[in-house]
């Protein structure tokens, strides 16, 4: 039977960067069963704004105060990159179901124990791939038929410049210059070619930029079967760019930006036709719809922790195997 009640949900870290703590709750407030009613950070002018964003709401500058008395079952982590797995497990563990701010995690590890802390109390884990909706990945896959069987993907982001100072250019707490954007990426890849990994590469430098601790530069490639690649590349030192979205397939192409989809084909006579194509229209809530669903409706989770920990492991995986020099195997196909 559907459970009607409302559900009391709140957020660990209101702001500043995007104004996060405002938009998970406005997204799950427009669920219409979720009642924004918590909300945890150390600043008190970020308090001051979740207080006028959701007049009403209680807040918190102790995470275990909000648990215990808040009554809050759904949680939202929105903290820096290696506070996640630690946050999303004592949430699971006081009785909440969670969703963690993208990257996942920071390693395979801390994903593991993610899952394991979320079997163990019986409630849900995901992480927000909002842009698992975004109008160019939803537009490719609308596509991606046309052309054949895809057997490569290639992404970038870079160009020459340097990193600013925040906590996201200090690789023990961002986790490197591919935790970021390149979690977005991967998973985008990872729909693209739906296919067991077989090995993970990371070839990287940290040459130019010596105020920061995160790489230069650092190319994640994995190997799927079937002869498939995927490759995303994060750069502060390219000086020449190259396509965003480049992708293959046995009868044609793609190249995309996140604004534009094009698809490369042959006509009849083996001409090449370049058409590009109507963007889908974007949106985010399906995200918490899924939530939603999945925790009143018993449906299943369209972003799974399994799911965010394949991602997590390409992320990881080529950070270790850029320092050590050599491939490793994953630990989850």
């Amino acid at each position: 039977m559907a459970r009607k009640r409302k559900m009391k949900c709140g957020v660990v870290g209101y702001g500043p960067s995007c104004e996060m703590g405002r938009l998970h709750l406005q997204s799950m407030a427009a669920q219409k069963v979720f009642v924004p009613t918590a909300v945890c950070d150390l600043n008190e002018e970020r308090l001051a704004s979740a207080r006028s964003d959701f007049p009403g709401i209680e807040t918190y500058t102790d995470m275990g105060k909000m648990l215990r008395k808040s009554g809050v079952e759904l949680v939202a982590v929105i903290l820096p990159h290696n506070l996640h797995a630690k946050a999303a497990i004592r949430c699971l563990n006081a009785g909440c179901n969670v969703v963690v701010e993208k990257p996942f995690a920071l390693t395979v590890e801390e994903c593991d124990a993610m899952i394991a802390a979320a079997k163990k109390n019986r409630r849900m884990l995901s992480t927000f791939h909002n842009r698992h909706w975004d109008a160019n990945i939803v537009t490719i896959m609308k596509h991606i038929k046309k052309i054949g069987r895809t057997f490569r993907w290639e992404s970038y982001q870079g160009g020459w410049r340097r990193p600013g100072r925040s906590w996201r250019s200090d690789r023990k707490i961002s986790g490197g210059i591919i935790f970021d954007w390149g979690a977005h990426f991967v998973e985008w890849m990872l729909q693209v070619l739906p296919y067991k990994m077989t090995e993970i590469s990371g070839f990287g430098i940290n040459e130019v930029w010596k105020h920061c601790t995160n790489e230069d530069e650092l190319e994640a490639v994995v190997r799927f079967g079937g002869n498939a690649v995927g490759s995303h590349t994060v750069s502060h030192v390219a000086a020449a760019g190259k396509p965003m979205i480049r992708i293959l397939g046995t009868k044609g192409a793609i190249t995309a930006t996140h604004s534009e989809v094009t698809v490369h084909t042959f006509g009849p006579d083996g001409e090449r036709i370049a058409t590009s194509v109507p963007m889908v229209k974007p949106g985010w809530d399906p995200y918490y719809r899924s939530v939603r669903n999945h925790l009143v409706g018993k449906k299943k989770l369209v972003i799974t922790p399994e799911y965010a920990r394949r991602v997590i492991q390409v992320l990881d995986y080529a950070t270790r195997s850029s320092k050590l020099g050599k491939s490793l195997k994953p630990k989850y196909k």
